[in-house]
């Protein structure tokens, strides 16, 4: 019996022979993009739908505390009778939030979604397929 180097050596005599390798996977369909190219499609709609709606809604409460603590002059003029900028620009804080909210779900609906949706059925596909070439 002579040693084989590209085989593992036994580290007891008792030891089963190492199983042969797996047979490589054959050539599996892929959708015009290709997994990765949809995936990353897929991050970068995510990565902009996230940016704008935290934008909206920080942009907004960044923009409303600079002004609160260089134009306090401002903040304190009325715009009505007893009634300051400051507080109208405080009571905005929760409409701009709600906007926030409206266009991080506008955007998940038109852009994400689908692509979220057209990634799971084609994954289902190919998860078929290779089920079927078995």
């Amino acid at each position: 019996m002579s040693y084989d180097p590209s085989q593992p050596y036994p580290t007891y005599p008792w030891q089963p022979p190492a199983p042969p390798p797996a047979p490589p996977h054959p050539a599996r369909h892929r959708s015009p993009l290709g997994h990765h190219s949809d995936l990353r499609i897929l991050r970068s709609a995510y990565r902009w739908q996230r940016r704008t709606a935290t934008l909206t809604a920080l942009g907004y409460f960044t923009f409303f505390l600079v002004l609160s603590a260089y134009a306090p002059s401002f903040m304190a003029s009325s715009l009505t009778e007893g009634l300051p900028t400051g507080l109208v620009l405080a009571l905005l804080q929760l409409p701009v939030t709600w906007l926030a909210i409206a266009v991080y779900e506008h955007t998940a609906r038109r852009y994400v979604d689908p692509l979220a949706d057209r990634i799971r059925k084609q994954s289902e596909v190919d998860a078929r397929r290779e089920a079927a070439a078995r």
